[in-house]
C-alpha cells in the first residue's frame, strides 16, 4: 500500500477547482483535462466519477450532476457559484 501524501491530494483538489472554474469559463478541453488530472492525482476516491460529471456539464446536461460528485465542502460551493455564473439567469 502507497502512503498517503497530503500535498498530492491537495494537488488533486487544485486540479478539480481549476477543472470547475474553466468549465465556467467555457473552456471545455482544459477543464476535462483538469478534472482528468485530479482523478489521476486523487488517492482516496473523492474524484471518482468527476471527468464524467465535467463532461456531462461540458455537453449541456447541467451541472447538477457535478454539484453532486464532488459533495459538500468547498468544491461544492464553487460549483453552485460557477454554475451560477455560467447560467447568467442568477438561479443556482
Amino acid at each position: 500500500m502507497t502512503e498517503f501524501d497530503g500535498q498530492q491530494q491537495r494537488r488533486a483538489l487544485t486540479a478539480a477547482e481549476q477543472a470547475i472554474k474553466t468549465l465556467a469559463g467555457g473552456d471545455t478541453a482544459k477543464a476535462m483535462t483538469a478534472a482528468a488530472r485530479a482523478t489521476e492525482l486523487d488517492q482516496i476516491g473523492a474524484y471518482a466519477g468527476f471527468p464524467e460529471a465535467v463532461a456531462a456539464a461540458a455537453r449541456g446536461e447541467g451541472w447538477d450532476a457535478l454539484f453532486d460528485v464532488v459533495g459538500p465542502g468547498p468544491l461544492q460551493a464553487l460549483v453552485a457559484e460557477r454554475r451560477t455564473d455560467a447560467r447568467g439567469d442568477g438561479s443556482p
